[in-house]
C-alpha cells in the first residue's frame, strides 16, 4: 500500500485518533482511507444521474475569518443559476451560518458543494440532496 503524507491541523489529527479508538478502528490510517471512499462515493448514486435535484448545503465558520464570507458571496455569483437561494446568519458568538438552496443536475451540486468544501478555514459543511420529482410527488398526493 502506497504511504501519503497528509497535512492537517492537530485538532482534526487528535479527533481522528480518538473516533479511530472509540470506533475500533485500527488507527488513523484506516479511518481516513474510509473517509475518502465515503467522500468519491458520496456523488455516485445512480438514483440521482439525469435528474432535476434540489439541494441544501449549510457552511459554519468562523465570523473573523472573512476571505471565506468572501469566498462564499463568489461562489453565490458564480453559480447564480444553481443557487435558487441563499441565507446568511450569524450564530453563538463567533460563528456564520452560511445556507445555499440548490436546483439543478448532480454534476453541479457536486462541483459546488466541492468548491465549499475546497475553501480554506470552513468549520463544517453539511448538504441533503433531493430529486425534485420525488418531492413534488410527495406534495402531489
Amino acid at each position: 500500500m502506497t504511504v501519503v503524507s497528509v497535512s492537517m491541523p492537530e485538532e482534526l489529527l487528535e479527533r481522528i485518533d480518538s473516533f479511530a479508538g472509540e470506533h475500533g478502528y485500527t488507527g488513523r490510517s484506516e479511518v481516513v482511507r474510509e473517509a475518502a471512499r465515503n467522500l468519491l462515493g458520496e456523488f455516485e448514486d445512480k438514483r440521482l444521474e439525469n435528474r432535476d435535484l434540489m439541494a441544501v448545503v449549510t457552511v459554519i465558520f468562523d465570523y473573523e475569518t472573512t476571505s471565506v464570507e468572501e469566498r462564499m458571496m463568489g461562489l453565490r455569483h458564480e453559480y447564480e443559476g444553481l443557487v435558487k437561494s441563499n441565507f446568511h446568519n450569524h450564530v453563538g458568538n463567533h460563528y456564520c451560518m452560511e445556507l445555499f438552496v440548490l436546483e439543478g443536475q448532480l454534476q453541479d451540486i457536486s462541483t459546488f458543494v466541492g468548491r465549499i468544501r475546497a475553501t480554506r478555514d470552513t468549520l463544517s459543511v453539511d448538504y441533503s440532496v433531493m430529486p425534485i420529482d420525488e418531492f413534488t410527488n410527495v406534495v402531489d398526493e
